[in-house]
């Protein structure tokens, strides 16, 4: 009989990175179901089946566990960065930065999280404070170092980005957060709706055809 090699050591378990990412996952649906003050990391460590101490390996407290939150709903947010390579017309990517076509699991998800935030942000101010910070003012400094990228590929005319990135996401996130985003009557007529404010601010910055 041919000799069974046999595996040496433990089984491999998941690397720290992903680690931290279920962890980060499972605070975010705690602090949701539970609230702010609520939330504990021995809540959290229970619910992720790991020590309070393995928590605290890598996050030094609940704010710095709820910054990691703030950090992963951003990506719900704004698909940013983009790949360097990306090559494709400008409202295409902005289609896709803004995710319009999230599946409905990642909406919910998204929406309830969003909810979660303006609900506590009144009680407590840590909680606006932080999500202002590492939400907002960086999803607008990330989308205006893309639309600069776009300044530099003369794909568009902007001369100031920043502010231009302020315009993308009131026109974009008026339509799909907060009580404006209540009235579509389905995703669709939403949709359509964020495609035209993309088209709109499009051709406002599309570098002029030059003179014959």
């Amino acid at each position: 009989m041919p000799e069974i090699k046999r595996s040496r050591g433990r089984p491999k378990t998941r690397s720290d990175e992903e680690r931290r990412q279920a962890i980060v996952e499972e605070a975010r649906r705690t602090f949701v179901e539970l609230g702010y003050r609520g939330t504990t990391t021995d809540i959290v460590a229970a619910r992720c089946h790991i020590s309070k101490q393995t928590i605290y390996r890598v996050f030094e407290s609940k704010a710095d566990l709820f910054l990691a939150v703030v950090g992963s709903h951003r990506r719900m947010m704004l698909a940013l960065p983009r790949p360097e390579a990306e090559d494709r017309p400008v409202d295409q990517v902005l289609e896709d930065i803004f995710m319009i076509d999230i599946d409905e699991t990642a909406e919910r998800e998204r929406e309830a999280f969003i909810s979660f935030v303006i609900r506590e942000a009144e009680q407590v101010p840590e909680i606006g404070d932080i999500l202002r910070r590492e939400g907002v003012e960086q999803s607008r400094k990330l989308l205006a170092e893309w639309l600069d990228l776009q300044v530099a590929r003369k794909q568009i005319v902007l001369d100031d980005t920043l502010s231009g990135a302020r315009m993308l996401m009131d026109l974009l996130f008026g339509g799909l957060v907060g009580p404006a985003s209540r009235d579509w009557r389905n995703r669709q007529d939403r949709n359509r709706h964020l495609r035209r404010c993309i088209d709109v601010f499009v051709r406002g910055v599309r570098p002029a055809c030059p003179p014959d």
